[in-house]
């Protein structure tokens, strides 16, 4: 069970995403509902613990096996989301991940499916993230520089 719920306030969720970085590129991915690129993650799961969601969250979008290098941000973000016009209170955990042979071999742009849901994606250089339209914001200034050690973040977007 997803750790998510909606309140006439707003929505709440509590999620992870992966950071795969090669050669001066992030991947990064898209799907049909939303405008901007994303990392790779999801929701946790009840009595899941977030290292662990990362991997099947990443198992389940990439079909990639993966292991956590360390995790890098913790993330308390406010936010309206532009699809649904949801306000939303996140906490995240960004992690960032062992880049498999596989995904790299895939080239610059792959699409995978999962279940239904069919997602799209790129390895995109670093320094082209701030011209592109790219969520969470926070992070197109970061990427090229993670910290050694995890970073606690309370952004207003």
């Amino acid at each position: 069970m997803d750790i998510t719920f909606k309140l006439a306030e707003g929505h709440f969720n509590y999620r992870v995403a992966g950071i795969f970085i090669h050669d001066g590129k992030v991947l990064v991915m898209k799907d049909g509902r939303s405008p901007y690129y994303y990392l790779p993650g999801g929701r946790i799961n009840l009595h899941e613990p977030s290292g662990e969601a990362v991997l099947r969250e990443v198992s389940e979008e990439l079909h990639a096996k993966t292991s956590v290098e360390r995790l890098c941000y913790i993330v308390e973000s406010f936010f309206i989301e532009e699809v649904s016009q949801e306000k939303f209170h996140e906490v995240a955990f960004y992690y960032l991940l062992s880049v498999p042979d596989s995904l790299i071999a895939e080239g610059d742009e792959f699409t995978r499916t999962e279940g239904k849901k069919t997602h799209r994606f790129y390895w995109k250089a670093i320094s082209e993230l701030p011209g592109l339209y790219f969520q969470p914001g926070f992070l197109k200034g970061r990427l090229d520089n993670l910290p050694e050690h995890p970073e606690h973040l309370v952004i207003w977007e």
